[in-house]
């Protein structure tokens, strides 16, 4: 590797700059699509039954997403170190702020989001191993609540976790390979989907009455659109690992787009071939969806098909995200606001190797805290609020570094960016309104790093 690989940036320096703009979007892509597709729609259905609203929602996700991908590519342009939003938030609000979106990354939103794909993972494993199942328990813990109650597929999302550490331990290039190509086969195959169904095409969407007659139908397109945003969570990492991506400043923003772009027509094409294939009745309530869709079609070798389809799909997005985590890890400690060892760099590999450890193994212990649901929940809810403000940070960089250098301007700016903080806004609210208990429990994780705060600025006042 020559020295022009190298990053010059800051903590960055030590880091190769290996991803290329291609392995740069379909690392947006593979850090979204991972179980959700597979396993959300059947129970938005049941919230929502209306098969244009649902389709709505898909869109709206992604138009949302579109926005946040024109906003944080402008920052991740002026920015191009790794840490991504963290670096943003820093710039725009202060190390308290960066720091609690940081903290918040650590406990829930980036280790969760990989304890939640991983468990759908295990989840479609055990179509090919059933003594693996997420439904059998294998040990019960007495806990002053409650058993605490462990199954087989808790444990084999934990040990998915650490062996996709281990590769990305030993270098970016080897853990960029495999998460490139897990995602080129699933992007193969979900393609494939539509296609069969529409040349078979079992049953025909209805498109009326738009609005169901449900109680509260807004306050139901709200609780969908929370597992929406779950299901394209992750298009924002791609900044996390911006130290060492080539030429980050042209590559970032044209990933971004390019990558949000193609989950939109992805989500919205799959979602259709559903409905193409079930009637709306068969998808509400059902949790192995895409199985179900598949073998209507095809007959019971589908449902082989899409469990080998989404051990694939989850392997590959957690691939990736096992890269955006533990950069935002080494991030924090490069500042000094994290444990000191985060911020090494191995001498052979050249990866922040302590900084994977430590999000690998926190991240394999909440696959045991929690059903799929609820994690994903949790996730949103903190991913969310932070977003609003990541969002605002714009508005507020342009007023203070009017002059600063902006190899990417928002397209739209400042209409995008606001439609991006207004659509995230309004999905907090709700949340908080439907789902307060999860919404509760982020705050509090939130909180918790305000003593965090304290004590690592404290650390580094005597450290530097």
């Amino acid at each position: 590797m020559t020295t022009t690989d190298i990053s010059t940036t800051g903590s960055d320096a030590r880091l190769i700059r290996a991803i290329g703009v291609r392995s740069a979007t379909l690392l947006v892509i593979t850090n979204v699509i991972g179980s959700a597709i597979f396993l959300t729609p059947g129970t938005m259905a049941a919230a929502l039954p209306s098969e244009p609203l649902l389709l709505l929602a898909w869109v709206a996700g992604g138009v949302i997403a579109l926005c946040g991908g024109l906003t944080y590519a402008e920052m991740g342009a002026m920015y191009p170190r790794s840490g991504g939003l963290y670096v943003f938030l820093e710039h725009a609000y202060g190390p308290l702020v960066a720091f609690l979106f940081g903290w918040a990354c650590m406990l829930v939103i980036l280790t969760g989001g990989v304890a939640t794909v991983a468990v759908g993972f295990a989840t479609y494993f055990s179509y090919f191993v059933p003594s693996l199942s997420t439904t059998r328990e294998v040990v019960a813990v007495p806990m002053p609540w409650g058993a605490w109650s462990i199954s087989a597929g808790q444990l084999l999302a934990a040990i998915s976790i650490l062996a996709l550490g281990a590769v990305n331990y030993t270098g970016v290039k080897s853990g960029n390979r495999l998460q490139a190509t897990l995602t080129v086969v699933k992007i193969a195959a979900l393609a494939a989907l539509p296609i069969v169904a529409l040349a078979l095409h079992p049953v025909t969407p209805s498109f009326t009455p738009i609005v169901p007659p449900i109680a509260r139908p807004a306050a139901a397109f709200g609780v969908v659109m929370i597992a929406v945003m779950w299901a394209y969570e992750g298009w924002y990492y791609l900044p996390f690992c911006a130290g060492e991506i080539e030429d980050p400043r042209r590559n970032v923003p044209i990933a971004l787009l390019v990558g949000i772009a193609a989950l939109i027509v992805i989500y919205v094409s799959v979602n259709t071939a559903y409905m193409l294939a079930l009637p709306l009745e068969e998808i509400r309530g059902v949790e192995r969806i895409a199985e179900k869709a598949l073998t209507a079609l095809v007959g019971t070798g589908g449902a082989r098909i899409v469990a080998a389809t989404v051990v694939v799909s989850t392997l590959g997005c957690n691939a990736a995200v096992v890269i955006a985590m533990s950069r935002a890890c080494y991030a924090m400690a490069s500042d000094g606001l994290f444990f000191k060892a985060a911020a090494a760099v191995h001498p052979k590999y050249r990866t922040p190797h302590i900084a994977i450890v430590m999000t690998c193994v926190w991240s394999a212990l909440l696959t045991l805290t929690g059903t799929y649901e609820q994690l994903f929940t949790w996730v949103t809810f903190a991913s969310v609020a932070f977003g609003v403000l990541g969002g605002l940070a714009i508005f507020r960089l342009r007023r203070r570094e009017p002059d600063a250098d902006r190899p990417y301007r928002t397209w739209g700016y400042p209409v995008v960016p606001a439609l991006f903080v207004a659509g995230l806004g309004v999905l907090v609210v709700n949340t908080v309104v439907e789902k307060p208990t999860e919404s509760l429990i982020g705050v509090g994780l939130v909180a918790l790093g305000l003593p965090a705060y304290a004590y690592w600025r404290g650390v580094r006042r005597v450290r530097y």
